[in-house]
Formats: structure tokens, C-alpha cells, sequence
């Protein structure tokens, strides 16, 4: 009699890269409450809240343009393109289109640059929001 061993599902290894990690799973809505308390404690312009979301709809259409360019074989968007539109305040379109589009969300390099992005725009939008600065007072 022959024996064989159960037949095994084979599964692909999780990449953790390409995970949501903590950080990610937590940046856009901590950054929306972050932006809600800024703006209303600084009376922040209505103006800057517009531009992250029109700038995040921006950079999610980029990054769906150059998902569908990396398909095809077609023109792709430069990294340092995607990773400017993000410093700009279009990093939550970008974070967004990373998870939901399953784009750039792997490479190491794109991500530590992009979480870098990530980063000085944060520290822009409050050091630009704060009173000393006050740079948004011409939105108003």
C-alpha cells in the first residue's frame, strides 16, 4: 500500500513591506485630526484644506496613470515626481493610492524617501500654521 502525505495548500509568503503597517494604517486619519485641531485653534484657511484635497486627488490619479503605465509597458511617472507631488501635500492621495492601487507600496528605497516626504510636509503644514510663522494670514 502506498502512503502519500496530505496535499498541502501552497500560499505566497506575505511581503511585510507591502503591508499596512502601524503608520500607515494610522496617517491619514491621524493627520486629518492633527489638520482639524490646527486649523481651528490657528485659523487655518479653508484654502489649505482645499489644496491637500485637491493635491491628494492629483497624486492619486498619478499614481493610478503610472500603475496602468507599468502594466502596459507604457510612459511611467519619475519617482522623484510622485515623491514631489507628496512633499507638496499630496502624500494622502499617494498613501492612499499606495494601499488601495497596490503601487509603490513594496520598493524599500521609494518608501523610506516617500515616508521622508511624508515627514517635512507634516512639520511645514504645522511649522507654516503656527502663530509665530503665520504664513497663511494673505489666505485670509
Amino acid at each position: 500500500m502506498l502512503v502519500r502525505s496530505p496535499n498541502t495548500i501552497k500560499t505566497r509568503p506575505r511581503n511585510p513591506d507591502a503591508q499596512w503597517g502601524g503608520a500607515s494604517l494610522f496617517a491619514v486619519p491621524a493627520f486629518a485630526l492633527l489638520y482639524v485641531a490646527i486649523a481651528v485653534v490657528w485659523r487655518v484657511p479653508n484654502t489649505v484644506g482645499l489644496a491637500y484635497l485637491a493635491l491628494s486627488t492629483v497624486c492619486f490619479i498619478m499614481y493610478a496613470a503610472d500603475k496602468s503605465a507599468a502594466k502596459s509597458g507604457g510612459w511611467r511617472t519619475k519617482e522623484s515626481t510622485l515623491l514631489l507631488t507628496g512633499l507638496v501635500g499630496g502624500w494622502p492621495g499617494a498613501m492612499l493610492a499606495q494601499q488601495f492601487l497596490r503601487h509603490k507600496s513594496v520598493k524599500a528605497s521609494f518608501r523610506s524617501a516617500f515616508w521622508g516626504t511624508v515627514v517635512m510636509n507634516v512639520i511645514a503644514f504645522v511649522v507654516l500654521s503656527s502663530p509665530q510663522v503665520g504664513a497663511w494670514q494673505a489666505l485670509r
